[in-house]
């Protein structure tokens, strides 16, 4: 168990790492806690390693991290909270190079999805490594003047190499949305004022129109749902599991009425959480 003087926050990638830059943007006052793999990370805060875990599950631009909708049922943790961090990817290389020099681009898969325009008008090619910050760290202990990283400024930073360009996204409005997770002993509800999301995966029965019925009930009950997606589990294709982000609280009165209703049609319903909304989803143009 942490103390309260050695509060860790765990999450997946190396320093200066975008996870790692949510981290001290929103949980200043705890210990970054880096661990090389999804799995790695959760396991930390189920084991009482760390008090929370800050885990990335979607991307305005490359989509949804689907490691994270696989490891969240079954993992004892529950979702307290979201947050929304504008991304800014930026091109990094040893001092001594220039741009045009630059042939290869190394980063993390869902790094590379967001760049890929910028890199293909640049003639780069790209290279997928398993962590942004790892990628420029690599770069910064082989010194290679005809490669680069993509990567947040804070890495290039730490790891001394200098920004060609910024702005590498396709699309500026690129976003990534955070998970905070914690053990159920450990989850202290909303206050009541405060509005909130509640997430949750449920498996429909396999009979024609299960889907379409389970989820009638939350339109005629005046639940807005904002995510919905499928995802098969353990290789089954007749066993498909959605994940569903929806406003409100399971006590709301309409909602409770909608998961009753949805009960009916699914073999499994299980509730990763409810937590405060983002003002994220407030602001000009979410809504």
């Amino acid at each position: 168990m942490t103390s309260q003087t050695t509060r860790k926050i765990a999450y997946q990638g190396e320093p200066g790492a975008f996870s790692h830059q949510a981290i001290k943007r929103w949980f200043g006052d705890f210990t970054a806690a880096p661990f090389p793999t999804f799995e790695a990370a959760f396991e930390a805060v189920h084991a009482g390693e760390c008090e929370l875990g800050m885990i990335p599950i979607e991307n305005s631009v490359a989509g949804r991290v689907s490691d994270v909708h696989h490891l969240l049922p079954h993992s004892g943790l529950k979702i307290i909270a979201e947050r929304f961090l504008p991304i800014e990817m930026n091109l990094m290389a040893v001092p001594e190079t220039s741009l045009e020099n630059i042939k290869v681009a190394a980063s993390h898969a869902m790094a590379l999805l967001q760049c890929r325009n910028s890199l293909r008008e640049l003639g780069i090619t790209a290279e997928v490594f398993h962590d942004t910050a790892g990628a420029a760290r690599a770069l910064a202990q082989t010194r290679e003047p005809d490669r680069a990283a993509i990567a947040p400024e804070v890495a290039a930073e730490l790891y001394g190499l200098k920004i060609l360009q910024r702005n590498m996204e396709d699309a500026r409005h690129n976003t990534t949305r955070f998970l905070v997770l914690t053990t159920d002993r450990r989850v202290v509800a909303p206050a009541p004022d405060v509005p909130c999301m509640t997430s949750f995966v449920f498996r429909v029965k396999n009979i024609a129109a299960s889907l379409y019925k389970a989820l009638g009930g939350f339109a005629t009950n005046g639940v807005n749902m904002t995510k919905l997606e499928s995802y098969i589990e353990n290789g089954v294709f007749a066993s498909t599991f959605f994940y569903c982000d929806v406003e409100g609280r399971p006590s709301d009165p309409g909602l409770k009425q909608a998961l009753i209703e949805l009960k009916f049609f699914a073999t499994k319903l299980e509730i990763l959480g409810t937590y405060p909304m983002d003002p994220f989803r407030l602001s000009e143009g979410q809504r």
